[in-house]
């Protein structure tokens, strides 16, 4: 409650009533010259004088359409995202035909695709009297889309993490970190291991772009479901990188021990198949 004030208004006649003396319930979050009080709605005059408004402004509708506003993009932006989860669990997948060696066992099929676009990150190393880009694996970081009524959706996110959740299949120990790919939506994730590749550009149903990284076969060694029992990817068994561009560690620039320490990112894109258990 604001402080009682003593004043004076106009009323419908024209003329100033005798100053009275009530309680403010509160000011206004919009006309700054607006006051609500215990007898109505008042327009300030001036320091001492307020004028009684005979059609009070619509403040509390005005209030209530911004929040209905509000709550409707809220809902729309919700809606969406479960309707791309939706269609994204349910794709009709099918990958290229494939070499065997990066092709996962008969009983695992495709459920998901999603093309990524990012960079492999490389770190120069000792190696031998020298220094190589290529001492370490490379450290991927790239996002994931798929095609939702024509517009690009983000999907998932691939990443180097450590596997907290390791299945029968993961080394003993487990590395510290492991390439990752996480749902966008519901935050479950599968960590995986190279099992086969290709060298780019040796096959022309799935990877036929010379001179970038290698297409791959990759077991799952550990799944998560998300805090809220998200699954989209929590039974993922193989994942596929196919079609690959770019992300070769450069030819120069970490050679001597001069190098070591040096950082470099490149950037790639790929297709990535996900695949479960026949059911």
């Amino acid at each position: 409650m604001y402080a009682k004030l003593s004043i004076e208004y106009r009323q419908s006649g024209g003329a100033f009533s005798t100053p009275r003396t009530f309680p403010l319930s509160r000011k206004s979050k919009f006309p700054s010259d607006l006051v609500l009080s215990s007898e109505g709605v008042y327009a300030l005059q001036n320091t001492s004088t307020l004028r009684k408004l005979e059609k009070p402004p619509m403040i509390d509708q005005q209030t209530k359409k911004t929040r209905v506003r509000g709550l409707f993009a809220a809902a729309f932006v919700l809606a969406c995202a479960f309707s791309t989860v939706t269609y994204a669990a349910a794709q009709n997948v099918t990958p290229p035909t494939t070499p065997a060696n990066i092709t996962p066992p008969e009983g695992n099929t495709a459920f998901l695709v999603g093309n990524a676009i990012g960079t492999q990150g490389y770190t120069c190393l000792p190696q031998g009297t020298g220094a190589a880009w290529t001492a370490n694996p490379a450290r991927p970081e790239a996002t994931l889309f798929t095609k939702v009524l024509g517009q690009d959706v983000q999907i998932i996110t691939h990443f180097l993490s450590p596997d907290t959740n390791p299945n029968k299949f993961a080394p003993k120990p487990v590395a510290f970190a492991n390439a990752t790919w996480q749902s966008s939506f519901d935050t479950s994730k599968v960590w995986a291991q190279t099992v086969g590749s290709i060298a780019a550009g040796t096959d022309l149903n799935s990877c036929s772009h010379a001179n970038s990284i290698a297409c791959l076969l990759l077991q799952s060694i550990g799944n998560a479901e998300g805090p809220t029992g998200g699954k989209l990817l929590a039974k993922t068994t193989f994942v596929q990188r196919l079609n690959t561009r770019g992300g070769l560690a450069p030819a120069t620039g970490c050679s001597v021990a001069g190098d070591v320490g040096k950082q470099t990112l490149v950037p790639y894109s790929a297709d990535y198949y996900f695949f479960h258990r026949e059911e």
